[in-house]
């Protein structure tokens, strides 16, 4: 693991070796679960922390916002991850009610907070597979840092718009398959 003292070093770090990490996951297919994403956060942060994969046991928080207390993630994951398999991982939705769906999941997990870091880009790999799975491209590039925080925080309070608003931006067409 990485000894590194300064935050900054660390942060540094962290995005050096996910980008490799991302490189060489595989794709993950449903159904989607607390176990899928403690296996993506492992994957991203194995060099990195020693807990790499393992849901929390600290209560966190980051500015006003409390995240999910640790006895309850398993309980609340699984309970949004259930809504996601009922709706069928999202397979067969139009884009608008695409963007809507994940846009609402993707704030209620993020409230859930498994992990004491790494959780936005654990989500994103996630959420790039469930969208993929369900027939769309997603290009995370389209949306800025400041716009991912700010609109995680608008959902903590109920208004999952602005999440909205990034994966109408992110998601691009519906794939297309083609018979060669």
């Amino acid at each position: 693991m990485l000894d590194l003292q300064d935050a900054d070093d660390l942060e540094e770090a962290e995005r050096y070796l996910n980008e490799i990490a991302l490189q060489t996951m595989d794709f993950v297919q449903p159904p989607y679960n607390l176990d899928a994403l403690k296996r993506v956060h492992h994957a991203l942060f194995c060099n990195v922390y020693s807990w790499a994969g393992e849901t929390r046991t600290l209560t966190i928080s980051k500015g006003e916002t409390r995240f999910c207390s640790p006895e309850f993630i398993e309980s609340e994951t699984e309970k949004e991850f259930s809504k996601m398999a009922d709706a069928h991982w999202f397979e067969g939705y139009s884009r608008e009610k695409l963007v809507s769906a994940v846009a609402q999941s993707y704030g209620t997990l993020n409230v859930a907070h498994p992990f004491r870091e790494g959780n936005g880009r654990t989500q994103r790999y996630l959420f790039e597979c469930l969208v993929f799975n369900a027939g769309y491209i997603i290009n995370w590039d389209l949306a800025n840092r400041e716009e991912w925080v700010n609109a995680c925080i608008a959902s903590y309070y109920g208004n999952d718009v602005p999440l909205a608003a990034i994966f109408d931006k992110c998601i691009g067409s519906e794939i297309m398959e083609v018979d060669f």
